[in-house]
């Protein structure tokens, strides 16, 4: 083997490999001569990092220092490693090591410095190179599952010390966690959030070339160490990724489970500290931490829900390109009959026997899309956790009965809350209870009993079998959903036909679809809303806008309030019917004019064209009047700012105006910020929001719900809306594909929604209404 361990007891190797080869010592050393039965031997002084050369190659340079020669100006030689003989000395070397390398080339080094050898020295497997660590023993531990590595000490950071830059080593409890999917590129991804004693969270991002190299997590509250975990901040956030050299180790959380660490890794270290650490966080997360509420048993499972389902595969077949059939059991019936794919022309894999023997305690799930290809791998036989499976009801006609109610099993596309199928070992705890279930489920299956089955007491009123249909005569449900939650992702849904039942005010999650929706002119959905007094109002159309500068336009000009302190005057008259008077002000910065793009200016009788002509040149424009002593704002039912093609209106309720020789408080007076002019001029600023409603569908009851958004839901401007082409169109496709014109509801993505109901008095009656919050349109939609 390339890469060899050597035990030490009491600092005596076990076994010595390397009798039969010949030692060298680093002063005899020289270029031409055959090293490919001999050794060097020293301590490792220093390791780089992993780095790859020409296709790709990698390339491990370390530094070993003799030992027999310690006071030799040169007691230190460059060796470098190639290809897989590096990437596997990469993970077990640690600086101190004892190592001995035999089978390599002598090469110049161009490099050298003071101390070091002018040669370096290149091994890798063609060459028949090997590398023998000698590693000391590490106690209890069960020897049957660690392999040994050399006992070096690792440092392990809090998750409340974290900071940017930083490398660390953490242990923690898995709060949430995707199993290993494909990424869009070539590496395989997943997502783990961690929390430890400090109650803090840490959500990382891991990827690898190889599926088995990440953490192998079975469900929450496992526990899991990272070596080599890189920190970064990410939108605000701390986050762990993958660095060179990062491994994993991943624990049962149960208290008093067996400490055996599952990895793909050959090679790691674990120590008594180590097992010392897990114990602890065991300790502390079976008080902190409720235990997961998503592993449900099938007897237990309801309409509209996800869970996790730990179960046996039994058989398996492909349904068409996009989906693919698993049957399932885990010893318990389902309290209502299940549904059956039906399997004329489908090539099945599995014992038939075995599928007719267990008919009552089997279920049919359908995966789809990235999950296919999972599904395929799958040996029959084999031991599954299903992660975020969904059930639904379905209406199913069959010749022989009537219309009844049959349960369905999917597991949708994407991984959005963890979606995915795992693989558990049969040394998995939960495998050997689950094997238990099933040992007497089939002993009972055999004798035609249902006695010591899990089933519901209403099971009877179902009949007993729910009849085939086929996948193509129902609803599919969609892979994937067109919005989701920010916040509130581990609620359960909540049918909407439980919803009517439940007095305000609630908060539920739900999965429905758009039936229709509220102004279909899109453009008549963008309100003013005031964030103080909550109030809502239409946005002014140009004709009554013009209309109010006009009228203001017959004012007066007021001399004395030209040329101040604040602000250069230049008036002219027009040309039009009584020579109306213009007057432009133009606001100085620390008394300097600055130039036009920066500039803001105050317009006295102008015309919204004129305004119109002037914002194209100036930064901002300011509609104002002649008032007592001081320029003033007209009515609030005009912008107090124009900005471009962008108006800002503040409300006339809440607003307090003051004085425009208030501007001269504003700080920045090159990028004036409305918030800031508002402010100094006492005015709340109105919000553009878009506001719509939506009539949702889930086929257990319709609902209608309200959505005020100002650019979290459809990441769209409100405010930018009604003068912008490209906006329009956009906002139009989304509804379009929410609702697809001319097409069945069937057809249309499923929306999840978060949903708050509240009340709302209208005299002395009262009824429920329902607003959508903390929902977004999916990234992929947009």
């Amino acid at each position: 083997m390339p890469l060899e361990l050597i035990k030490e007891v009491s600092g005596v190797p076990e076994i010595e490999p390397l009798d039969k080869l010949h030692k060298v010592d680093l002063k005899s050393l020289q270029l031409g001569c055959d090293y490919s039965k001999k050794y060097i031997q020293g301590k490792l002084s220093c390791i780089s990092s992993l780095t790859y050369g020409g296709n790709r190659t990698p390339i491990l340079k370390v530094g070993l220092q003799e030992q027999e020669n310690s006071d030799s100006e040169s007691n230190t030689i460059n060796v470098l490693f190639f290809g897989k003989l590096a990437k596997d000395c990469a993970k077990v070397f640690s600086e101190g090591d004892m190592i001995a390398v035999a089978g390599f080339i002598v090469l110049p080094s161009s490099t050298s410095k003071d101390g070091e050898h002018s040669l370096v020295l290149k091994a890798f497997e063609d060459l028949k190179s090997t590398v023998y660590v000698y590693v000391k023993s590490v106690v209890d531990c069960p020897t049957e599952s660690l392999s040994l590595v050399p006992s070096t000490r690792y440092t392990y950071t809090r998750l409340d010390e974290l900071k940017a830059g930083m490398i660390v080593n953490v242990y923690g409890v898995v709060k949430f966690f995707k199993p290993p999917y494909l990424s869009k590129g070539t590496d395989y991804c997943s997502v783990v959030t961690l929390v430890d004693q400090t109650n803090v969270k840490l959500t990382c991002l891991l990827f690898s070339g190889n599926y088995e190299s990440l953490p192998i997590i079975y469900k929450s509250g496992d526990i899991v160490r990272f070596h080599r975990l890189k920190i970064q901040i990410y939108k605000n956030e701390t986050q762990g990724i993958t660095s060179s050299g990062f491994a994993s180790l991943t624990f049962e959380g149960t208290l008093g489970a067996p400490i055996i660490p599952r990895t793909s890794n050959k090679y790691f270290n674990f120590t008594t500290e180590d097992h010392k650490m897990v114990e602890t966080l065991r300790v502390w997360a079976s008080t902190h931490i409720s235990p997961s509420s998503t592993l449900v048993k099938l007897c237990d499972v309801q309409p509209m829900q996800y869970f996790d389902l730990t179960c046996q595969l039994l058989g398996k077949a492909e349904v068409d390109g996009a989906s693919f059939l698993l049957k399932v059991w885990d010893g318990t019936r389902t309290p209502y009959p299940s549904w059956r794919v039906l399997m004329q022309g489908l090539i099945f894999h599995g014992d038939l026997s075995d599928i007719h023997r267990l008919q009552h305690l089997t279920v049919d799930i359908l995966v789809y899309d990235n999950h296919v290809q999972v599904a395929k791998s799958l040996k029959v036989g084999s031991f599954l956790r299903i992660y975020s499976l969904h059930t639904k009801l379905q209406s199913v006609n069959s010749e022989s009965q009537a219309a009844s109610l049959a349960l369905e099993f999917h597991l949708h596309g994407g991984t959005s809350y963890g979606r995915g199928i795992r693989v558990l070992p049969e040394s998995n705890s939960d495998v050997d209870q689950l094997k238990k279930v099933l040992e007497c489920a089939s002993l009972t299956a055999n004798q035609g009993s249902d006695g010591g089955i899990c089933r519901s007491e209403c099971e009877d009123s179902f009949p007993t079998s729910s009849g085939s249909v086929s996948l193509f005569e129902v609803e599919r449900c969609q892979q994937l959903s067109a919005t989701i939650l920010t916040d509130h992702q581990y609620l359960e849904n909540t049918p909407l036909c439980a919803i009517f039942k439940q007095k305000a005010p609630q908060q539920y999650r739900i999965r429905a679809k758009l039936r229709s929706y509220k102004p279909k002119g899109l453009f008549q959905s963008v309100k003013l809303h005031c964030p103080n007094c909550h109030s809502l109002q239409e946005v002014p159309r140009e004709g009554d806008l013009d209309l109010i500068l006009q009228e203001s336009a017959v004012n007066p000009l007021d001399s004395k309030l030209q040329n101040t302190l604040l602000y250069d005057s230049k008036v002219w008259s027009t040309k039009d019917q009584g020579e109306r008077k213009v007057a432009v002000h133009f606001v100085k910065n620390n008394g300097i004019l600055p130039l036009s793009n920066d500039c803001l200016i105050l317009i006295e009788g102008g015309t919204l064209s004129e305004i119109y002509k002037l914002a194209d040149k100036f930064h901002s424009v300011i509609p104002v009047r002649s008032g007592d002593g001081d320029l003033e704002l007209l009515n609030l039912s005009a912008p107090f700012l124009i900005q471009g093609k962008m108006h800002h209106y503040g409300c006339k309720k809440c607003s307090s105006l003051k004085p425009i020789q208030n501007l001269n408080n504003v700080v920045d007076k090159t990028t004036w910020i409305p918030s800031s002019v508002a402010e100094v001029l006492g005015i709340v600023p109105l919000r553009h929001v878009f506001v719509m409603t939506f009539t949702l569908d889930d086929g257990t009851g319709v609902l209608e719900a309200y959505l005020m958004d100002s650019d979290k839901f459809f990441h769209i401007p409100p405010s930018e809306i009604l003068t912008n082409d490209y906006l329009q169109e956009s906002m139009e496709m989304i509804m379009n594909m929410f609702c697809p014109p001319g097409k069945k509801i069937d057809t249309y993505p499923w929306l999840e929604c978060f949903i708050k109901s509240y009340n709302v008095s209208s005299g002395t009656e009262q009824q429920i209404c329902y607003q959508i919050f903390d929902t977004t349109i999916a990234d992929d939609v947009i």
